[in-house]
């Protein structure tokens, strides 16, 4: 880390990982301002000085500050990571556009698609922000308490411009959270999206007891579904097997920190899904990504049964038993067919 002072960096989003975020930077003695169109999480914050909602039992320092007036929580800062719920990222990008300076740079650590077009978050801030603001996006294995208790992770930080991701691996990189650099935006998004609906998949199979040899092929047969949309759309193949491709999908498939195999799980045990998604309090991107992730191959002709068929169930078109029967009954094909 450089021996000068950073500037502030503004998060825009206070759920639990722009929370961890903040609390990461704000360990290595970076000044971090926190936003959210909900000003009640931010009264609660700044009262509370935690996010007991969303992140319990992490107390906020000093240089974490709760901000409700987005014109203020910009002010005099380069960089701003956007950590928005899919739903709400080109709304958020709305209201920041008449607020944002030339030299300001915008940061996605948000996993999705636009709800309305399905649309790369990199391409929906280049529609509504232009070509004049740098981009990059952070993604990879990363669950968020973890990194909010300074347990050790590795991400990737993917930007088409060089000095912004020098600049950023110079902010987040520490032993602790490792940085590796790209610039294969696309590659880097479709992995962060993708992954959610696998991980969904994987938990029902273990739900329904089937074992790890079937998990094992779900999350193999999943990645290749992620390779075959996102060099599609123009990733590069060996995005797809590093941290924020075979890493995160690994990651949420396998462990029940994750939202998405929580609610597979929920579902495979035969559980109501609107139960279980209460039960779990925060937005499960997956569900969402699902319905999205099928529309895009649907457009583009890729075949992505996986996703299509958890897409089936979250719509009730499908029960989970059959929706595995139907996967195993699929014809035997090539694997170089990926």
């Amino acid at each position: 880390m450089s021996s000068e002072p950073l500037k502030p960096i503004t998060i825009l989003g206070a759920g639990s990982w722009g929370t961890a975020l903040a609390l990461y930077l704000a360990r290595r003695n970076q000044t971090v301002r926190m936003w959210s169109i909900d000003k009640s999480e931010i009264d609660a914050m700044q009262k509370e000085r935690a996010n007991n909602r969303f992140m319990p039992g992490f107390i906020l320092p000093e240089t974490i500050h709760p901000m409700d007036d987005l014109r203020e929580a910009i002010k005099e800062v380069d960089d701003i990571l956007v950590v928005i719920p899919s739903a709400g990222f080109r709304h958020t990008l709305t209201l920041l556009k008449p607020l944002l300076l030339p030299h300001q740079r915008i940061i996605c650590a948000a996993k999705g698609l636009d709800t309305d077009t399905c649309q790369l978050f990199s391409d929906v801030t280049l529609e509504v922000l232009g070509k004049e603001h740098p981009f990059a996006v952070l993604s990879g294995p990363s669950f968020a308490r973890e990194v909010a208790a300074g347990l050790p992770c590795a991400v990737v930080i993917a930007s088409e411009h060089k000095s912004f991701r020098d600049d950023l691996a110079n902010r987040f990189n520490s032993p602790l959270f490792r940085i590796y650099t790209s610039n294969d935006v696309i590659g880097v998004e479709v992995g962060g999206v993708a992954k959610n609906v696998i991980a969904i998949a994987t938990g029902i199979s273990d739900g329904m007891q089937l074992g790890a040899n079937a998990r094992s092929a779900l999350i193999t047969r999943g990645l290749a579904e992620i390779i075959r949309l996102g060099t599609t759309l123009g990733g590069k193949i060996e995005t797809f097997v590093g941290l924020s491709g075979l890493g995160d999908l690994i990651l949420t498939c396998s462990d029940d920190q994750s939202r998405n195999r929580r609610l597979g799980l929920a579902i495979g045990r035969g559980r109501d899904i609107h139960e279980a998604e209460r039960e779990i309090g925060q937005v499960v991107e997956g569900k969402r990504n699902a319905e999205l992730v099928t529309q895009l191959a649907l457009r583009h002709g890729i075949d992505m049964p996986i996703c299509q068929i958890i897409w089936a169930i979250l719509q009730g078109k499908l029960k989970a038993k059959e929706a595995i029967d139907k996967l195993l009954a699929r014809d035997s094909k090539s694997e170089q067919d990926v």
